[in-house]
C-alpha cells in the first residue's frame, strides 16, 4: 500500500470520531465551523476525513474543555499545537522516548463505546462532561486528572456532587439501556472514581479524638457514597474509620464496642438493605462507668432510610454536606 492510501484508511470519519472522542458528531462540526479546527487536508467533493494529526488536535481540544478552558482558548491552544514547528531530530536520538525527544506524547489509544457515542449528562460542570467524555472514550489517564484536579480544586463536596455524581448516574442508565455491551464504561468509572476518593482520604495520622465509625449495612454493596464521606472527613481534618460496604451485624457490634465511637453512620444505598432492628441495636449500645455511660449518635444516611424504614432517634443526613456538618459537629 503506498503512503497516501495508507493516510486514508487510517483517517476518520466525522462519525467515527465522534464515537472516539465521546462527543456528538454535531458538536465537532461546530466546533470546525466556529473555530476552524477542522482536517487539514481536504479532499473536494468527499465526506470529512480526519487523520492523525487531526484527531490529536480535537483530542486536546476535548482535554482543555474538560479542564474548563473556554472553546475558543482550547481551540486556539490546539491548533497552535499542532502548526508548532517540530525540533530538529538528530539520528541518535530517533529511537529514544517521544517526551525525552521534546515531542507531544502521542494520543492513548481509545475504544469506541459500543452501542453509543455519549454519556447524556444535562446541564453539568464542564469538569463533569470532560469526565463523561473521557469514561466513553476508555480513557482511564484523562479519567484520573480530572477527578484528582477536581477534588483539589473544588472540595471533595462538590466533586462529589457536581462531577462524579452525574457522571455515575449517566453510566448507570446508559448501562440499563444498552446492557452488558457498556459496563465497562460503569466499571472503568467506578474504580476511577473510588481511587480518586481514597487518595483524598488518605493520611499517615489520625487526627486526636474518638473518630466516627462509617459502615454499609451487612447487605448493602455500594461503597461509593462512604469513601465520599472519608474523604470530605479527611479533608475537614476530622477522624474516622472507615469499614466500607457490606459489614456484617456482629463485626458491626464488636467494633462499636472497641471503639466508643461518638457517631456511626450507617449507609444504605435501596430498601431491601436497611436493617431497622440492626440500626436500632447500635444506638442502644453505650460503654463507660455507671452513672457516666454513654453510647453514639446513629446517622442513617443513603436514599435506603427513607420514609418510615429510618429508625426512632437516628439523624438523617440529606446529602454528603449535611453528613459532614453533622459528624463535624458531633465530632469537635
Amino acid at each position: 500500500m503506498t503512503a497516501p492510501a495508507a493516510e486514508a484508511a487510517a483517517a476518520l470519519t466525522t462519525g467515527a470520531l465522534a464515537r472516539r472522542l465521546g462527543v456528538s458528531p454535531t458538536t465537532i462540526r461546530s466546533w470546525e465551523s466556529r473555530y476552524g479546527i477542522g482536517p487539514a487536508r481536504r479532499a473536494p467533493g468527499r465526506h470529512r476525513r480526519w487523520e492523525p494529526q487531526d484527531v490529536a488536535v480535537l483530542e486536546e481540544m476535548c482535554r482543555l474543555t474538560a479542564r474548563g478552558t473556554a472553546p475558543a482558548e482550547a481551540a486556539r491552544l490546539a491548533l497552535a499545537a499542532r502548526t508548532a514547528p517540530a525540533a530538529p531530530v538528530t539520528p541518535a536520538a530517533r529511537t529514544a522516548p517521544a517526551r525525552a525527544r521534546g515531542l507531544p506524547p502521542r494520543p492513548s489509544p481509545t475504544v469506541p463505546a459500543p452501542g453509543g457515542n455519549t454519556l447524556p449528562v444535562g446541564a453539568v460542570r464542564p469538569e463533569c462532561r470532560g469526565l463523561a467524555r473521557a469514561a466513553v472514550r476508555l480513557d482511564a489517564p484523562e479519567m484520573a486528572r480530572i477527578l484528582r484536579r477536581s477534588i483539589d480544586d473544588l472540595g471533595t463536596v462538590t466533586a462529589w456532587t457536581e462531577v462524579m455524581t452525574p457522571a455515575l448516574r449517566a453510566a448507570g442508565r446508559k448501562w440499563a439501556v444498552e446492557g452488558e455491551r457498556c459496563v465497562d464504561v460503569e466499571h472503568l468509572l467506578s474504580w476511577h472514581v473510588s481511587a480518586a476518593l481514597r487518595r483524598a482520604a488518605e493520611r499517615e495520622d489520625q487526627p486526636p479524638g474518638p473518630a466516627a465509625l462509617l459502615a454499609g449495612m451487612p447487605t448493602e454493596l455500594h461503597a461509593l457514597p462512604l469513601e465520599a464521606l472519608a474523604a470530605g472527613l479527611a479533608e475537614r481534618g476530622l477522624p474516622f474509620l472507615m469499614f466500607g460496604a457490606a459489614l456484617p451485624p456482629e463485626a458491626l457490634m464488636e467494633a462499636v464496642h472497641r471503639t466508643g465511637p461518638p457517631a456511626v453512620l450507617l449507609w444504605s444505598q435501596v430498601a431491601r438493605t436497611a436493617d431497622r432492628a440492626l440500626a436500632h441495636r447500635v444506638a442502644r449500645t453505650t460503654w463507660g462507668p455507671r452513672g457516666a455511660r454513654t453510647g453514639p449518635v446513629v446517622l442513617a444516611a443513603g436514599p435506603g432510610w427513607a420514609g418510615p424504614r429510618r429508625p426512632p432517634g437516628t439523624l438523617r443526613p440529606r446529602d454528603l454536606a449535611g453528613a459532614l456538618d453533622q459528624l463535624e459537629r458531633l465530632l469537635r
